[in-house]
């Protein structure tokens, strides 16, 4: 079984046992979350499929696992002629969760 859950305004696909990497949430290592904006659950081989409209009255429970930050991403800005020159650097916060249980 599967569902696909949204968080942070991005969409996952969770099933029971996976490790997600999504954006940062808050709660500490070994806290338990639940995902209720479920849009759909279905199985395996396809035999049951089920559709939010929008979402689902069920929920998705997963477990932190790590709370972390990305690696660094570089931006330059560069002018020609203007001598101007700009480096910025940044690190994007993550969550790791285990999803534990779909129901």
């Amino acid at each position: 079984m599967f569902a696909v859950i949204q968080t942070g305004g991005k969409q996952y696909l969770a099933k029971v046992g996976e490790i997600l990497t999504i954006e940062k949430i808050e709660g500490k290592k070994g806290d338990s979350v639940s995902f209720d904006k479920v849009l759909l659950i279905a199985e395996e081989d396809g035999s049951k499929v089920d559709i939010g409209t929008p979402f689902l009255s069920t929920s998705v429970t997963a477990e932190i696992q790590v709370q972390g930050r990305a690696a660094k991403v570089s931006v330059v800005k560069y002018k020609n002629k203007v001598r101007y020159q700009k480096r910025v650097g940044h690190r994007q916060p993550y969550t790791k969760v285990k999803v534990t249980k779909i129901s």
